[in-house]
């Protein structure tokens, strides 16, 4: 059996507070700010976005898509660690190349999901591989390979099956590099 993940707490700065919590407990409906990440990992060769469904046995919004890979750092661990570890776990991906932040002030608070709010200092990045994905069943229902204006259009048609972080953050990137350059390519 595994050890439970911790989270760790956070001010409005992102700074750590000293206290942790299991992750799947401490989502609730008094869920405290704490630190995560989303990344949105792109094919080199094509600029092709990848998107992922959410497996549908998970706890914490089931099959909804949403981004490559989004997670929570472990205590003392850099939040680069962090995206290789989940994207390893999540999709298998084991070789991610120019991972960099877009977004390192982002913070969001969903509106309750079958009781449970997440409440997160959730800095962007992106990152670039070659690698095809191969999801872990117990994280990943399915993915795809999207253009960013095929992103923008499944955000807008499929909204009510899209994460809400995603959605949030779409606003925030498009008007950012990679993404705004991206934009203009079909």
């Amino acid at each position: 059996m595994r050890e439970p993940e911790l989270i760790v707490f956070v001010d409005e700065n992102g700074q750590p507070t000293g206290k942790t919590g299991q992750k799947l407990e401490s989502h609730s409906a008094e869920t405290k700010l704490h630190l995560a990440f989303s990344c949105y990992i792109f094919r080199q060769k094509d600029n092709k976005l990848l998107v992922t469904q959410r497996a549908l046995t998970k706890k914490v919004w089931p099959g909804v898509w949403t981004n490559s890979v989004c997670g929570h750092p472990m205590p003392g661990e850099k939040i680069e660690d962090a995206i290789r570890r989940r994207a390893a776990y999540e999709i298998r991906l084991k070789n991610l190349r120019d991972i960099s932040c877009v977004l390192p002030q982002y913070i969001y608070k969903t509106p309750p999901f079958k009781g449970i709010i997440e409440n997160e200092f959730c800095p962007v990045f992106v990152a670039y591989t070659e690698e095809p994905p191969k999801p872990n069943p117990e994280e990943v229902e399915d993915y795809r390979w999207l253009t960013w204006p095929e992103y923008a259009r499944m955000l807008e048609v499929e909204s009510g099956r899209m994460s809400y972080w995603c959605k949030d953050q779409y606003e925030l990137l498009k008007n950012l590099e990679p993404f705004k350059r991206l934009s203009l390519l079909q």
